[in-house]
C-alpha cells in the first residue's frame, strides 16, 4: 500500500513530533546518550519556540510515559484554577456567562514548565542546560517559521496593534508577520531561559538535580513568578469585549505542582489502553472502544464510519455529563460492560441529532445550560465571526482562529521510545501567542484553559478553585498483552480522541505491514470527525448531526452516510488529524515511528 512516507525503523531510537525541528532536537538529544525523557524534554521547549500558535511555557501538558523497568504513570501538567477564580466573581461580580477565550481570566495557574521539570528530574539523565540549548538556539539565532504563526499573526493584528502592543514587538516586527523562508526570533525568550540557568547554576551548583529544583522555584516565586503576576493583574481586552484582570496570586503560583498519578486504562481485544483521567478528555477514548460491537463492520465502510461517530456522540456526551477533576466520576460504570451494552443498543442505522448523556450507576445526568441551548440546535460558531485564520480546513489540527483571538482545536504533540525501552508520550498545548498578549519581559504569554469550565454550579467542570479544568490534551499508551508497544497522540481539541480512536483501530485491525504495526498507513488514512457535542473552546458551541469527512473519502461512503442523516461536509483532502506515533516490538526490539504529513510540518526520525 502506497503511503506518503515510510514506517521507520530501527533499534536506536525513534521520534514523531508535530514540528520536524522538535523532532530533530530530541533525536540529537538520543544520539547524545540521552533517554527519551531527556529527548521528549527539549522537544518540549523546541516546540514553545517554533509552533507558539499551538502551545507555550505558561500553557499545559499531560505526560504519559511508561519507563522499561516500571509501571505507566501519568504525569499531569495542567494546572488549577486560582483561588480568586469563582463563579461568584465571574458571574456576580463580573457579569459574565462564560468564561472568555482570551486574556487573563482564563488564566489556570501555568502547568508545563514544572511537568516537563519533573520528567527531566525524575526520569532523566542530563543537564537542564544540554535539554534548553536547543530551544534557546532557534528562538536566539532564528528559525523559519512555518506559514500558519504568521497566518495566525494577521488574523489577530488589529487586537495585537490597538491592545496586546507586547504581542506586536514580538510578532509584528516592522508591521510584518513572521513570513516563511525567513529566520524568526524571539531574544526575549532566549534571554528568559539564559536567566533562569544561570539563577539555577548560581543556586544548585553543579548537581543536576539541585539545578532543576532551583528553576522551578526561579518560576514559582522568582523573575518569572514576578512578570507572570504583573501581566494578569494588568486590564486586558478579551473575547467579551471588555477589559478585565486575572486572578492569579503569588500563592497560587508558589503552592502548585505538577503530580503523577495512575493512568485510566481499558482492555479491548489483547490491548491495554492508558489515557490520563477525567480531568481530561482521554476516556471518551476508552468508551468508545467499549461501545464497540464484537464484530465490527468493513474497516472504512460507511456502517464502520457511522458506527464510530455514533458511539463517539454518546462517548461525548457522557463527557459532557460526567467528567471533571472531581473524585467521583463515576468511571467504572461507564467503562462497564453493561453499561456499554445499553449505551450501544441507542446506535441505530440513521445518525442521532440529540445530545444523549447516561446514567451510569443509576445517577442522574446534570448539563450547563449552554450545553442545553447549543443541543437544541443553536450554533455558535458562526454567530461569533470565527475564522479560519491559518487557511486550513476546520479540523486540522491548526488553530482556528478569530478577530479577538478566540481559538479552537491548536495542540501540539511528541513521542519517543529509546534503545532502552522507555516510552513517552506528551500533548503540550496552551500558552497561544493568541490567547493573551506576550508578558513583555519573558517572551511568552498566559494560557486560557479555563475557558473549559462552565460558570454554572454544581457540575463536575464548574469554576472552582484549586481543580483542574476538564482539558481536550489526551496523549496515549497503549499495552499488548501488558507490555508497552506504542505511543501516540494528535492535536485537534475535541477531535483529538476521535483521530486517535479511528488512528488505533486502524493498526489493531488492518494488516500488518513489513512485519511490524502499518502506523503510517493508519496516520495516511482518510479521516473524518463530528462536531455533534458542546465544544470544549469559547464560545462553546456544536453542530448536532455534522461529519466532516476527507475529500479522499470514497463517494459512495459519503452518499451512504448522507443517506443514513448524517449532515456531511466534504473537507479538503488532507485536513484531518495530526497523528504522531512511536512504537517498540517487545518480541524484537525493532522500533518504529510514523507521522502526519497534513500540515506539511510534522516529521518522524530515528535510527
Amino acid at each position: 500500500m502506497f503511503t506518503t512516507r515510510p514506517t521507520l525503523q530501527g533499534t536506536f531510537g525513534m521520534v514523531s513530533s508535530t514540528h520536524w525541528l522538535a523532532s530533530q532536537s530530541a533525536m540529537a538529544v538520543l544520539e547524545d546518550g540521552g533517554n527519551a525523557y531527556d529527548a521528549a524534554v527539549a522537544a518540549g521547549f523546541v516546540l514553545h519556540v517554533v509552533e507558539p500558535h499551538l502551545n507555550g511555557p505558561a500553557g499545559e501538558v499531560p505526560i504519559l510515559l511508561a519507563p522499561a523497568d516500571g509501571p505507566v504513570r501519568v504525569l499531569c501538567g495542567q494546572g488549577v484554577a486560582p483561588r480568586g477564580a469563582t463563579v461568584a466573581h465571574y458571574r456576580d461580580a463580573l457579569g459574565l456567562d462564560l468564561v472568555p477565550g482570551t486574556g487573563p481570566l482564563a488564566a489556570a495557574v501555568p502547568g508545563a514548565f514544572d511537568a516537563w521539570m519533573l520528567l527531566l528530574r525524575d526520569h532523566g539523565t542530563k543537564h537542564l542546560a544540554d535539554v534548553l540549548a536547543y530551544a534557546i538556539g532557534y528562538a536566539e539565532d532564528g528559525h523559519p517559521p512555518v506559514e500558519r504563526v504568521g497566518a495566525t499573526v494577521e488574523a489577530v493584528r488589529e487586537l495585537f496593534e490597538t491592545e496586546w502592543t507586547s504581542s506586536a514587538e514580538v510578532y509584528l516586527r516592522g508591521g510584518r508577520p513572521p513570513a516563511p523562508g525567513e529566520l524568526f526570533r524571539n531574544p526575549r525568550l532566549a534571554a528568559t531561559w539564559r536567566r533562569l540557568l544561570a539563577e539555577a547554576a548560581d543556586k544548585g551548583g553543579d548537581d543536576r538535580v539541585a539545578q532543576i529544583e532551583a528553576a522551578r522555584e526561579v518560576w514559582r516565586t522568582g523573575f518569572i513568578a514576578d512578570a507572570l503576576l504583573r501581566q494578569s493583574a494588568r486590564p486586558t481586552m478579551d473575547t467579551s469585549g471588555t477589559r478585565h484582570t486575572g486572578t492569579l496570586t503569588a500563592a497560587d503560583l508558589a503552592d502548585w505542582s505538577a503530580t503523577y498519578e495512575d493512568p485510566v486504562t481499558y482492555d479491548w481485544r489483547g490491548w491495554t489502553l492508558c489515557k490520563p483521567g477525567p480531568w481530561s478528555q482521554g476516556p471518551a477514548f476508552l468508551q468508545q472502544l467499549a461501545l464497540l460491537p464484537p464484530e465490527l463492520p468493513a474497516y472504512g465502510s460507511a456502517a464502520y464510519v457511522h458506527l464510530l461517530v455514533e458511539g463517539c456522540k454518546l462517548a461525548m456526551a457522557d463527557r459532557e455529563a460526567w467528567y471533571g477533576d472531581v473524585a467521583d466520576v463515576p468511571l467504572d460504570d461507564l467503562l462497564s460492560d453493561a453499561y456499554s451494552a445499553r449505551r450501544r443498543a441507542l446506535i441505530g442505522a440513521a445518525a442521532s441529532y440529540d445530545l444523549r448523556p447516561g446514567d451510569p450507576g443509576g445517577r442522574t445526568p446534570r448539563l450547563s445550560a449552554r450545553a442545553r441551548a447549543v443541543a437544541s440546535g443553536e450554533s455558535a460558531y458562526d454567530a461569533q465571526g470565527i475564522v479560519a485564520g491559518t487557511g486550513a480546513a476546520a479540523g486540522a489540527g491548526e488553530p482556528t482562529v478569530a478577530r479577538d483571538g478566540a481559538t479552537r482545536g491548536d495542540t501540539c504533540h511528541l513521542d519517543v521510545v529509546d534503545r532502552w525501552g522507555n516510552m513517552v508520550a506528551a500533548t503540550p498545548s496552551g500558552g497561544w501567542l493568541q490567547s493573551n498578549p506576550v508578558v513583555p519581559e519573558l517572551g511568552f504569554p498566559l494560557g486560557t484553559r479555563l475557558q473549559m469550565t462552565w460558570l454554572d454550579e454544581g457540575l463536575p467542570n464548574t469554576l472552582t478553585p484549586g481543580r483542574r479544568p476538564r482539558t481536550t490534551l489526551t496523549p496515549t499508551l497503549a499495552l499488548k498483552d501488558g507490555v508497552p508497544v506504542m505511543a501516540f497522540g494528535t492535536p485537534g481539541g475535541d477531535q483529538q480522541d476521535q483521530w486517535q480512536t479511528h488512528f488505533f483501530l486502524a493498526v489493531a485491525l488492518r494488516a500488518t505491514v513489513r512485519g511490524g504495526l502499518d502506523l503510517q498507513g493508519a496516520i495516511d488514512a482518510p479521516n473524518w470527525h463530528n462536531d455533534s457535542f458542546p465544544g470544549s473552546f469559547y464560545p462553546r458551541g456544536m453542530r448536532p448531526g455534522s461529519v466532516t469527512v476527507e475529500s479522499r473519502t470514497d463517494p459512495a461512503v459519503v452518499a451512504e452516510l448522507r443517506r443514513r442523516g448524517h449532515d456531511v461536509t466534504v473537507g479538503d483532502a488532507w485536513s484531518e488529524g495530526r497523528l504522531c506515533a512511536v512504537a517498540r516490538d517487545p518480541r524484537t526490539g525493532v522500533l518504529s515511528a510514523a507521522a502526519n504529513p497534513r500540515g506539511m510540518q510534522g516529521y518522524a526520525v530515528g535510527r
